[in-house]
């Protein structure tokens, strides 16, 4: 049995990538024989339940207060490893804690840290000039962290490239894509005689922005096409986008916020998923991860984020070069024989079980105690 200690800027019932899977890989290790302790942010929302895992709620967002509070409660605990669920924005300060950072740095006097890189830094950029400054300052905290790790992993190998540049010294970053968060043994919601365009995720600036050209350009071809639009920000989507094309409102529905089960049932009623990603698609997008994992035919692009895997391997995934190549890319799926779009979901399906699946997550994290 190993005892870990989690840190983690958000976990369940807080909402978010990084929280769902944070738990997923709690509850994992749990039932794996493992005992868990998360020290998480504040949260007014009742706490979830699970078997062998306690969660400390800290009186701060990692700052002084909570940090002496999970020090005391570490050194109390005398756990075998620290493992820190990184992304610079989630541990307070406007993404700038670096007294967090030196503080991760000193935890390797009560246990091996490990730590993954969800995400390392803001980037540089022109305007506003202030988003240099937390883009520096992202780089320090990362280079501090990454330099106290015993082991770095990293959700895309562009993360490993850059945490290199930043800090040389620091241990090899491991890929340890991230697993599907969502149930995929699920009863597809589907009306028979479409063909249906899904989008699962979030609806940002910037990837709307991409998926609204996308659906244009896919939509007029036949009557039969719909889109369905999954997850937080979809309705807003939608209007945004019948503004624009309002012929088309009667073929794009938006489910609004689901349970899980229910994202999963509309997802897998699918034909196909477009997902358009400005850095391409990587181990580190969770709404693509998903799609494979349900067996549905993934249309997306590549870009400077995407792993090698992505276009070398067989996959079942209709790939563009780039965003703008996904129309195309797009119509030559759709036109498809419906069995050959079913062949690659499987062989989509068969190669998440190999590349992103939960247990091998878990396999990596336990492999040196198992």
């Amino acid at each position: 049995m190993t005892r870990w200690a989690i840190l983690t800027g958000e976990y369940p019932p807080q909402t978010g990538g990084v929280s769902d899977y944070t738990r997923q890989v709690c509850r994992s290790l749990a039932a794996a024989g493992d005992h868990v302790t998360v020290f998480a942010p504040p949260c007014s929302a009742p706490e979830l339940s699970d078997e062998r895992v306690s969660v400390i709620r800290l009186r701060d967002h990692f700052l002084r207060a909570g940090r002496s509070e999970a020090m005391e409660q570490l050194l109390r605990l005398r756990p075998d490893r620290v493992l820190v669920q990184y992304v610079p924005h989630s541990f307070g300060m406007k993404a700038m804690n670096l007294p967090f950072a030196w503080w991760v740095g000193t935890l390797r006097r009560i246990a091996p840290v490990w730590v993954l890189f969800h995400e390392v830094a803001f980037p540089f950029v022109r305007r506003p000039l202030k988003h240099n400054l937390i883009a520096w300052v992202n780089r320090l905290m990362a280079g501090q962290i990454a330099t106290a790790a015993e082991r770095v992993f990293v959700t895309t190998r562009a993360w490993g490239e850059l945490l290199h540049r930043i800090a040389p010294r620091s241990r090899p970053a491991e890929w340890l894509p991230v697993p599907s968060t969502l149930p995929t043994n699920v009863e597809p919601i589907r009306k028979p005689g479409e063909t249906m365009i899904g989008h699962f995720g979030t609806y940002g600036s910037v990837i709307a922005d991409l998926l609204l050209p996308a659906l244009a350009a896919v939509l007029p071809a036949s009557g039969e096409r719909v889109v369905l639009l999954v997850g937080r920000g979809g309705v807003e989507f939608r209007e945004r986008f019948i503004a624009r094309h309002p012929d088309l409102a009667g073929r794009v529905t938006a489910t609004g916020e689901l349970t899980p089960t229910a994202v999963a049932a509309h997802l897998a009623g699918c034909d196909v998923l477009l997902q358009p990603f400005p850095d391409g698609v990587s181990g580190r997008r969770t709404s693509a991860i998903c799609g494979l994992a349900l067996g549905v035919p993934l249309l997306t692009n590549l870009g400077p984020l995407s792993e090698s895997e992505w276009s070398a391997e067989a996959n079942g995934v209709w790939l563009a070069d780039t965003p703008a190549g996904l129309g195309l890319v797009a119509e030559q799926a759709l036109t498809a024989p419906a069995d050959e779009r079913r062949v690659r979901g499987a062989v989509g399906r068969e190669w998440y079980a190999r590349r992103f699946a939960l247990e091998r997550t878990i396999a990596v994290l336990r492999g040196a105690h198992s």
